[in-house]
């Protein structure tokens, strides 16, 4: 297999078993880099597996039916490979206040549903970067966080 498919294959994983339906923690240590960068528009920055954990395990709790899904085949070149995706969950657990625009109060029963594109870097196997451009405005004024005009 060329560095490509492998970079894919790691890639898949990673959405998968991380963004997937299940999501497994267990493979931030197995694929992530330690100082790996995860940057969405939603979010402040996360840097490191910990706080990555900590960030989707507080995303979970919030959103237990949290699920986000590839859309289209991965591209890869060289170092980075690009997704497509969709996803979204119900806010039925606690306070959520990682959102840049906000917070959430507990069990709002408000779903959100939305899609992105999203660039990984890798390096010696490992996830290292990946950098998001998501819907946040669909997702945003689903969970009544922004007004619509």
């Amino acid at each position: 297999m060329s560095l490509q498919d492998d970079n894919k294959a790691i890639v898949g994983r990673w959405f998968t078993d991380f963004w997937g339906e299940n999501g497994d923690l267990s493979v931030v240590d197995k694929i992530a880099a330690p100082d790996m960068l995860l940057k969405y528009s939603l979010h402040e920055p996360r840097k490191g597996r910990e706080d990555i954990k900590a960030f989707m395990t507080d995303f979970r709790a919030a959103f237990p039916d949290l699920n986000f899904w590839g859309t289209a085949d991965l591209i890869a070149e060289g170092d980075h490979v690009v997704g497509q995706w969709e996803g979204g969950g119900t806010h039925t657990g606690p306070a959520f206040k990682d959102f840049l625009a906000g917070s959430l109060p507990a069990n709002t029963g408000r779903k959100m549903h939305f899609t992105g594109v999203t660039v990984l870097k890798l390096k010696d196997g490992k996830i290292v970067e990946e950098i998001g451009l998501d819907d946040g405005v669909a997702c945003l004024t689903q969970l009544k966080l922004l007004r619509t005009a």
